[in-house]
């Protein structure tokens, strides 16, 4: 079975696919860090400045717009899926009760 699921996936025309996810999420990650992580000065005054007590500015990167956005949401991946097989255990309640 793993031998299949390795041969499946790593198969050598899907390699450009793996580098090209795995390039795009470090080269995002780097530049998000780099342009506006609080935390790194590129300059040499900024980094001539030391340890900032800005806890304004922390909280801003820390609480970006996804994590905002997903704040008071439960935590579902398929709730539809859920909400049907639902249905279909409460169906099959009914009628093995009556």
């Amino acid at each position: 079975m793993a031998s299949s699921t390795a041969s499946r996936w790593f198969r050598p025309e899907v390699y450009p696919l793996f580098a090209t996810v795995g390039v795009g999420i470090c080269g995002f990650q780097l530049v998000r860090n780099i342009c506006i992580n609080p935390e790194v000065r590129i300059n040499k005054e900024g980094r001539a400045a030391g340890v900032l007590e800005n806890y304004a500015e922390g909280e801003k990167y820390a609480e970006h717009s996804l994590r905002r956005f997903v704040r008071n949401r439960n935590p579902e991946i398929m709730p539809a899926i859920l909400y049907e097989s639902e249905q279909i255990k409460s169906i099959s309640e009914r009628s093995s009760s009556a």
